[in-house]
């Protein structure tokens, strides 16, 4: 190898290390409710995530961090989240009979924070 190239690929593994490119929000992805469900489908896939599935749904208890806005659009979407972030490295999806789709904007508001593992 010519000692100009040698010198450009240190130059350019110098500035990955030094500069490396970061993309927040590219692979983030949350779990939130289809505003197009119906109240009927939204019920239905939570009742599943937050009972047999395994979510964890204390936080959209009464008096908890995440009931506010107390809305089964709200409560449907931190419980579809809940159970997401717990299951997709194991294959679980984010579409609970077309009632949810993924988002890369975090829907955390306020005290209630969504979960994220990446």
């Amino acid at each position: 190898m010519s000692p100009f190239l040698l010198k450009i690929l240190l130059l350019v593994l110098l500035v990955m290390v030094v500069c490396p490119q970061t993309s927040k929000g590219e692979f983030e992805q949350w779990c939130i409710a289809d505003s197009q469900a119906t109240d009927a489908e939204l019920q239905a896939a939570m009742d599943y995530t937050c009972g047999e599935g395994g979510a964890d749904c204390s936080k959209i208890q009464e008096n908890q961090s995440c009931y506010i806005p107390n809305t089964l659009k709200d409560h449907a979407s931190f419980a579809f989240n809940s159970y997401y972030q717990k299951f997709k490295h194991i294959g679980a999806s984010c579409y609970f009979h077309s009632a949810a789709m993924t988002t890369e904007k975090d829907p955390s508001h306020g005290a209630c924070q969504y979960d994220y593992n990446p």
